[in-house]
């Protein structure tokens, strides 16, 4: 019979086997950055560096989008019939429940957060959030305005296309279903950049949406700098929609970025609270 672990050893022997992501996720698999340049992935907890990461650029960013528009254009995600994308995406929040105590474990490792919280909070709230857009795919529908007997009016709701999503660091996970969720709910094609300081879980996350069914370059992860790889996708001239969370002063940036490219739409969730002073 296997013993059964107290929690404290059970939790470091997972941590000391769980293998950590460090490669870009585009088109459905693996990739170093085009440069070979990677960036160390360092735990606050006690110092230790997890891996070393791709460190995506303007050049990385461009293969995502690529990938994510060619997935959008020829329908394999957004010509499926709501009902499918429910049940794909609902699988996932199935293997993300599955997973759960090895995303939970990456949250804490990357970001330094008790595991207690990344187990019970943070992995209940990326699976609940995965599970309710998805049930939610098949809700969404169009109107028919009642108009003169001689017309015909439609309001029909439709992809946008390529959403390029930035998020933080302290909810890394929740954070990228907050955004992933309803994204991919409605058929768009997504390239996420998650935050340097936290960019293992996402790229797990990625993994297991392939996993369950949703088809490659629908869901592309980038890690990178702001500096390099945020930049480029706010200006990049084929991303329909950018949606970041963060300072009001990257925020800004975003707006500029969109001006100076294609006028993409910018959904913006800027500021902080609860601010401490710890002495």
């Amino acid at each position: 019979m296997t013993a059964v672990l107290p929690d404290r050893e059970r939790w470091s022997a997972l941590a000391r086997s769980i293998e950590v992501p460090a490669r870009a996720w585009i088109d459905g698999g693996w990739r170093d950055s085009r440069d070979g340049a990677t960036f160390a992935a360092v735990s606050p907890r006690d110092g230790a560096t997890l891996a070393q990461v791709a460190r995506g650029d303007a050049a990385d960013i461009d293969d995502a989008v690529v990938a994510a528009r060619r997935a959008f254009e020829d329908e394999r995600w957004s010509g499926l019939a709501p009902a499918e994308r429910k049940a794909t995406m609902v699988r996932w929040a199935e293997l993300i429940d599955d997973r759960a105590d090895e995303l939970a474990t990456l949250v804490s490792l990357e970001m330094g957060k008790p595991i207690a919280d990344s187990r019970r909070i943070e992995l209940r709230a990326t699976r609940n959030t995965i599970a309710w857009f998805g049930e939610a795919a098949d809700k969404v529908v169009d109107e028919l305005p009642r108009v003169a007997s001689d017309a015909v009016a439609m309001v029909t709701r439709e992809p946008l296309g390529v959403v390029g999503a930035v998020v933080p660091w302290n909810f890394p996970l929740t954070m990228a279903a907050w955004k992933l969720g309803p994204a991919l709910a409605t058929g768009n094609s997504v390239v996420l950049k998650p935050a340097e300081q936290s960019p293992v879980s996402a790229l797990r996350l990625a993994e297991l949406a392939t996993e369950a069914g949703i088809p490659d370059g629908v869901v592309n992860v980038v890690p990178g700098p702001g500096e390099k790889a945020g930049q480029a996708l706010g200006r990049h001239p084929d991303v329909d929609v950018v949606t970041f969370t963060g300072s009001t002063e990257v925020g800004r940036l975003f707006l500029r970025y969109a001006a100076d490219s294609n006028v993409k739409q910018v959904w913006l969730e800027l500021g902080g609270k609860t601010p401490l002073i710890v002495l």
